[in-house]
């Protein structure tokens, strides 16, 4: 069984401007990725072959069009295959949508591991992405996310049982400046 799930937002700015976010992930100015989670780390600047995570998920940089589009094919955990983008596309001249997309094939005993535990964490965090990129175009956000008790549960349940995965940086990657 497949997972497809989107998360877009339409943000008033034109597809070049948005596009600049997406270079920002994982750099010490990163304007999309929440402070408040895992944070995204890549092994060097973004580029095609870089390897990188959040938590317990990693990926390897496939595809990369700078201001446009990055893909991520997953390594990890083992049993999620497929990858996640984020993209920008233009809606009109002063407007674009920013887009993220997960297709993945969790295998086997994965599906209720993705389902009730990495599923209600993604979802939060991808939307609090859209938060910062609505943030960073606008000065505010008009409708931010707000985490269900079952995300703070999930969350502390995590940091109790894996501290080094629900906050603080990834140890085996390291912090590259933008440049």
């Amino acid at each position: 069984m497949a997972v497809l799930n989107v998360h877009e937002r339409a943000l008033p700015a034109p597809p070049g401007t948005v596009g600049t976010l997406i270079d920002t992930l994982g750099s010490r100015d990163d304007r999309l990725w929440p402070p408040d989670w895992p944070p995204i780390r890549f092994e060097g600047p973004l580029a095609v072959g870089v390897p990188g995570g959040h938590g317990p998920v990693r990926y390897v940089v496939s595809h990369y069009v700078p201001g446009q589009w990055v893909r991520f094919r997953f390594t990890g955990p083992r049993g999620f295959e497929g990858f996640h983008e984020f993209g920008v596309e233009r809606l009109d001249g002063r407007r674009s949508v920013l887009r993220h997309t997960l297709v993945m094939r969790p295998r086997a005993l994965l599906w209720p591991v993705w389902a009730l535990f990495f599923r209600p964490l993604h979802d939060t965090v991808f939307r609090e992405c859209l938060d910062r990129a609505e943030q960073a175009l606008t000065g505010n956000v008009a409708r931010p996310v707000r985490w269900s008790r079952y995300v703070r549960l999930l969350r502390a349940v995590t940091a109790r049982l894996a501290p080094h995965l629900a906050t603080g940086p990834c140890q085996a990657l390291n912090t590259h400046p933008k440049g």
